[in-house]
């Protein structure tokens, strides 16, 4: 037996991976048991979770690897500020004390974090190697072409290359400053949202905007070359030297000062997604081209940050030059714990590998689960009032009834998920076909900005029939956008086709309105009873009770907290907003039914305390 622990720490998102002689054993990352969102410090519990869900002690790994070269990193660092000097000195006196205490010294730090147990050699790949290995080696392809990118990891920002059996190789790459990754954090920053975690809320206020813009960002930030490589003007940002992301040149350029974070969100910033999300697509589009007639590969796989960008990807699927694409569902730093430990088993050690035909990631479901009387005591501990459903066919028929009665729904069931997307194990649940539903859950239930989109869940066998997806390929691991299927679209009158910005929000544009984005997509999750089969039946019950193979899903967590991990976690979740119902394996609480301890608007009122993330 071989056992590999990979972990990623120390800059975004820490996380642990566990492969034992190959196979995918655990992974999770460190910001569900801390309760830190984007938790980077060495992930001690995650690290926890894998040996414990391994049965292992630290004496009994074979190998522990991390995901970046720390010395790479920081000779890019050190290049970067002396290029810079002296402008980028208050950012240099702020970063290099934490490398010379910590960063330096990792085989120290690991080693720590292991309680000085483990003695063996530490291995550590380069930042791309880690996403690649995390893309191609889970995926169902025999042979692919890689994609990866992101903000930066050593040097790299994007690199393309091709995996074949056992073996992944890297043929070029675009290099620091220069980052189509950074790039769009720069205008998540502009806008007023938080670097690292707003991305994905810049992406879902794209539609509301146009993209008045792209023709400035195409001729003063980026100069984008026709195989998709390209160089940006670093005179409009700042994060070289400066401890901002973006330069009053570039201010100047789009109108005024970034946005205040919390302020009103006004046209111009949906504008500004909008342009960014067009040349973000161009750009992936073009180097799929590129990739593709550089390979000669059918199939494409994608890691890294900017892999996580859904919209971008559904175009790559429709519009691309290939067969078939597969996302590591934990694109992000966190994927790289994943990639290390996958990437020493076979290509350092040479292993074998046996592609499967869904993929050898288990549904992402890796994290930890609870038996039954582990969540027994959990409730009593709560004193929470609860009932337990004798079969799984009662609990999917109860809980069809209560989502088609408009309730709203925490589902808890077996591994947590590993990645930024619930998939179906910490959900929360609700009526697609509901047009208050979207902005009820969003309001009363995440605490959110109106304007984001919830995802839809659908049976596998039915997704043709709401969306414009091949019958032949899935989207299991929500990482797609595609447009809802003409037969479905709600007809506008010519006031609504003429309605502008947030005011879209306000129309209804199919009769699944819960999920249908204002420019009629949807990012889709598809069902199969092989990955999830007890989600399988709950919608299949709700198909056949109502007609409709689609429910929301949108992670069980509300904001500034990272997704539950424990049965605790997610009945206070349910306490402390509008949630009707809560179910945890087979137990069932409704809210009608808790002594009721914390009101909804008070936990509104403590969560605004927090910056939007």
């Amino acid at each position: 037996m071989t056992a590999i622990l990979g972990i990623s720490a120390f800059y975004h998102d820490s996380a642990a991976a566990l492969v034992v002689d190959g196979e995918i054993i655990a992974a999770a990352q460190e910001e569900r048991f801390t309760r830190k969102k984007h938790d980077h410090e060495f992930p001690q519990n995650a690290v926890q979770y894998c040996l414990e869900e391994a049965g292992l002690t630290p004496e009994q790994l074979d190998y522990v690897g991390f995901y970046d070269k720390p010395l790479t990193k920081f000779e890019r660092l050190l290049e970067t500020y002396l290029a810079f000097a002296p402008s980028g000195y208050r950012s240099f006196r702020q970063a290099i004390p934490l490398w010379l205490k910590q960063k330096l010294h990792l085989p120290r730090e690991i080693g720590k974090g292991l309680q000085h147990r483990y003695p063996g050699r530490y291995v550590f790949t380069d930042h791309h190697e880690s996403h690649a290995a995390s893309a191609f080696f889970p995926s169902p392809f025999e042979e692919a072409a890689i994609l990866t990118l992101d903000g930066v990891g050593e040097w790299s920002t994007a690199c393309f290359g091709t995996g074949r059996g056992n073996k992944i190789e890297l043929a070029d790459e675009i290099r620091f400053p220069h980052s189509l990754g950074l790039l769009y954090s720069a205008m998540t920053y502009y806008t007023g949202f938080r670097v690292n975690s707003g991305e994905y809320k810049l992406m879902g206020l794209a539609p509301y905007g146009e993209p008045r813009f792209r023709t400035q960002i195409l001729d003063h930030l980026i100069d984008l070359k026709d195989d998709g490589s390209f160089h940006m003007d670093m005179s409009y940002f700042n994060y070289c030297e400066g401890l901002t992301m973006t330069s009053k040149k570039f201010h100047d350029l789009f109108g005024g000062p970034p946005r205040a974070p919390e302020s009103n969100i006004t046209q111009h910033e949906m504008d500004l997604a909008a342009s960014v999300q067009s040349v973000t697509e161009e750009v992936m589009l073009r180097m799929s081209h590129h990739i593709h007639a550089e390979t000669g590969c059918r199939n494409l796989v994608l890691a890294g940050g900017v892999a996580l960008n859904c919209v971008g990807n559904g175009r790559l699927l429709r519009e691309g030059p290939f067969d078939d694409i597969w996302i590591q569902p934990a694109a992000g730093d966190a994927g790289g714990a994943l990639g290390n430990a996958l990437f020493i088993w076979h290509q350092l050690l040479d292993q074998p590998r046996v592609p499967e035909p869904q993929d050898t990631q288990h549904g992402s479901f890796l994290g930890p689960e609870y038996t039954d009387e582990q969540v027994t005591e959990s409730l009593q501990q709560e004193k929470a009032v609860h009932q337990h459903l004798e079969s799984d066919q009662q609990l999917c028929d109860t809980v069809a009834a209560l989502i088609a009665d408009q309730k709203v729904v925490g589902w808890f069931q077996g591994r947590m998920e590993f990645g930024p997307r619930a998939l179906g194990g910490r959900s929360i649940l609700g009526d697609a076909r509901s047009v208050e539903m979207q902005s009820v859950m969003n309001q009363k239930i995440k605490f959110r900005e109106s304007f984001r989109p919830f995802a839809p869940m659908v049976l596998d066998s039915h997704k043709t029939e709401y969306f414009e997806l091949d019958e032949s390929h899935q989207s299991p691991y929500m990482l797609m956008v595609t447009p809802v299927q003409q037969q479905i679209r709600a007809q506008q009158s010519p006031a609504e086709q003429q309605a502008f910005g947030i005011d879209k929000l306000n129309h209804a544009r199919s009769t699944i309105p819960a999920v249908t984005h204002v420019d009629y997509s949807a990012r889709i999750q598809t069902i199969d009873e092989t990955r999830n089969p007890l989600m399988h039946q709950l919608l299949t019950a709700f198909h056949q009770l109502t007609g409709c193979p689609v429910v929301i899903n949108t992670s069980f967590n509300v904001r500034s907290e990272p997704i539950v991990c424990t049965p605790q976690q997610a009945f206070q979740c349910f306490m402390t907003t509008e949630m009707d119902a809560l179910v945890i394996g087979r137990f069932l609480l409704l809210k009608t039914e808790q002594i009721q301890t914390t009101t909804a608007k008070e936990r509104q009122h403590h969560l605004t305390q927090f910056p939007l993330d």
